[in-house]
């Protein structure tokens, strides 16, 4: 069976906990050396971000890619910094999950709805985004289906807009909603360091 596969790899992962802000975040090393960073709202154990780093060519670090999250970081350069402000008018696609879906939003869209399509394509394992006006196109992979092995099902997809946002919908499928339930519990397990009292590892 597919589903344990991801579970065990996680298991299996180096992990550090530690409680700050109301968050729990949960830091992964896998034994290929690929990093995964996660933070989850303690209250309700909604994930808030998830980024991957692994080495580059030369064998150094790489810098962190964004999963789930916001997509600029607070540690960005002064000129990178400048760049998205001036790029500010321009489309923003982000992931932002909740606990039954995962979802994206993509702001600065002020097209209405009528002008937009959605839909899933299986054979690339994708979805695309497309509007009739011909002013925004977006193909984006579902990266946990992938990891699950579990096929994209065109009836679960769902999009809305509103406030210059467009927002798209997947509802999780069964099999990841209760992997991800027996990942809470395991997570809960992991004795998490407070801020300030450095990191914990329990592997």
């Amino acid at each position: 069976m597919a589903v344990p596969s991801w579970l065990e790899r996680l298991r299996a992962a180096g992990k550090t906990a530690l409680v700050q802000d109301g968050k729990r975040k949960i830091h992964y090393l896998f034994e290929d050396g690929k990093e995964m960073a996660e933070e989850y709202d303690i209250k309700t154990g909604q994930l808030i971000s998830r980024k991957w780093r692994e080495k580059n060519t030369l064998g150094g670090t790489g810098k962190w890619q964004v999963e789930v999250g916001e997509p600029t970081s607070p540690l960005l350069g002064a000129l990178e910094s400048e760049l998205i402000t001036e790029s500010s008018s321009n489309p923003i696609f982000m992931r932002k999950d909740t606990l039954s879906s995962f979802q994206w939003r993509i702001r600065n869209l002020p097209y209405p709805k009528e002008v937009y399509s959605v839909c899933v394509e299986e054979e690339q394992r994708c979805c695309v985004i497309r509007t009739t006006n011909k002013k925004y196109y977006k193909k984006f992979s579902i990266p946990d289906l992938d990891r699950y092995h579990l096929p994209l099902d065109a009836a679960a997809l769902s999009f809305t807009h509103a406030n210059n946002t467009l927002i798209i919908t997947y509802q999780k499928p069964k099999e990841i909603l209760a992997a991800e339930e027996q990942l809470q519990k395991e997570l809960k397990k992991i004795k998490a360091a407070n801020s300030g009292d450095g990191d914990c590892k329990t592997q």
